[in-house]
């Protein structure tokens, strides 16, 4: 019985490390998709819509 508890025991650890293993490279995967994407966004030439009449700078 005792090989039973062990072996279920080593099921639930390695389920535990290869989820927390995937998130520890999703997580910061998504980051710097993140940043990637606002820093591309933000080199863009995009035309600004000004307002152009008596308005002050």
């Amino acid at each position: 019985m005792g090989t039973k508890i062990a072996k279920a025991l080593f099921l639930v650890t390695a389920m535990m490390f290869f989820a927390v293993l995937a998130l520890d490279i999703a997580i910061p995967t998504l980051v710097l998709c993140t940043m990637a994407l606002s820093t591309w966004l933000v080199s863009l030439d995009l035309p600004v819509s000004r307002k152009h009449g008596g308005e002050a700078a």
